[in-house]
C-alpha cells in the first residue's frame, strides 16, 4: 500500500517534487502561523532528509511541510501546525529531523492529536545531554545517530532517553547535516516499510525492534575490541 510521509523541514529539491503529494510553507507572522506556497529547499537539509526517505521507501508519497526557509530555526507553533497539517493530509509518519529546547504545550498537544489519529511522529534526539522536543513528548519515537549502524540498519536502544538509533550520514556519505537529523530520516524511511506491508501504528514499535541489527546502548569500547 502507498505510504504518506510528512517531511517537516526546509523543503525538497525539484527532482524530489515528482513524489510530493502536497506541500505547504508555514510562516510565522505577528505571532500567528499562516500558510504560504512552499519554495525550493534553499538550505539543503530538507533535500537530504527527503533523499534518504525516498531511498528507503521509493514508492512513498511525501507531504512537504516547510518550517525552515532562510535558516534552520523555527518555532513550536510552526512545528505544531505542521504536525496537524500532516495528519489532516493523511500522513502515517511525520519525520521531524529537528529539536526545540522548550516543551511548549502547543507542540505537546499536536503530538498527542497525531498519535490519537494513528499518525506516528518520529523525532531527532541527542544521544546525551538536554532533552529536546518533540522527541521528549510521550509516544513520539525518539531517534539518534548510532555509529554501529550502516545505511539501512537500526539499533533498538530502549534507554530512558532514546528509542532507536540509525545511520548518521546522508546518502552521499558526507558530513553535511550528519547526526540525529539524518538518523531520524533513515529511521522513518525504514518504518515506512512496515506501513507499506499493511502494518499499523500500534504494531510499529515491536516490528522495528524485530528488524533491529543492534540492541542496547552503543559501547564504543566494545566495538574497539571487536565485540
Amino acid at each position: 500500500m502507498t505510504v504518506r510521509i510528512a517531511v517537516v523541514d526546509s523543503g525538497c529539491t525539484p527532482a524530489q517534487a515528482l513524489q510530493v503529494r502536497d506541500a505547504v510553507a508555514l510562516v510565522l507572522e505577528d505571532r500567528a502561523v499562516r500558510q504560504a506556497p512552499a519554495t525550493a529547499d534553499a538550505l539543503g537539509h530538507g533535500g537530504r532528509v527527503a533523499g534518504i526517505l525516498l531511498h528507503c521507501a521509493p514508492q512513498a508519497e511525501l507531504l512537504v511541510v516547510q518550517v525552515f526557509r532562510e535558516r534552520l530555526t523555527t518555532t513550536a507553533a510552526q512545528v505544531a501546525a505542521a504536525i496537524d497539517w500532516a495528519v489532516a493530509n493523511g500522513a502515517q509518519l511525520v519525520n521531524l529531523s529537528l529539536g526545540l529546547r522548550e516543551p511548549r504545550p502547543v507542540l505537546a498537544e499536536a503530538c498527542a492529536r497525531a498519535l490519537a489519529a494513528g499518525t506516528v511522529p518520529c523525532a531527532a534526539a541527542p544521544a546525551r545531554g538536554q532533552t529536546v522536543y518533540p522527541a521528549g513528548f510521550p509516544g513520539v519515537l525518539r531517534v539518534t545517530g548510532d555509529a554501529r549502524c550502516a545505511p539501512g540498519e537500526l539499533a533498538a536502544i530502549g534507554s530512558a532517553e532514546i528509542d532507536f538509533g540509525a545511520h548518521v550520514r546522508p546518502l552521499d556519505g558526507s558530513l553535511a547535516g550528519a547526526g540525529a537529523s539524518m538518523a531520524c530520516a533513515w529511521f522513518t524511511g525504514l518504518a515506512a516499510r512496515h506501513f507499506a506491508r499493511g502494518g499499523d501504528a500500534d504494531a510499529l514499535r515491536a516490528w522495528l525492534v524485530e528488524q533491529a541489527r543492534h540492541h542496547g546502548v552503543d559501547d564504543p569500547r566494545r566495538r574497539q575490541h571487536g565485540g
